[in-house]
């Protein structure tokens, strides 16, 4: 079925492009090598069992927390509100 300028495929090209953008940003996201024993933003002890849990470690919990809101935040991207002109 023709949908005007957009291929038949559009809105699953649409889709998987966006699940590969989130795991790209994901595994970006993700550290390696051993983790630190005190949080590097304020220097809490990091307990040992988060350190076995998340290889890489960095931040103590409530650091950790207080960067995923934030970052959260920051994260405006409408990919469906750009491309929706485009399909129509």
């Amino acid at each position: 079925m023709a949908t005007g300028w957009a291929g038949d495929g559009a809105v699953q090209d649409q889709i998987d492009a966006t699940v590969d953008d989130a795991v790209a940003r994901a595994r970006r996201q993700l550290k390696h090598g051993p983790g630190l024993t005190r949080c590097e933003e304020c220097d809490a002890p990091i307990p040992e069992a988060r350190r076995r849990a998340v290889p890489g470690v960095r931040l103590c919990v409530a650091c950790q927390q207080a960067q995923d809101e934030q970052e959260q935040g920051l994260s405006s991207i409408n990919r469906r509100g750009s491309k929706d002109s485009q399909l129509r």
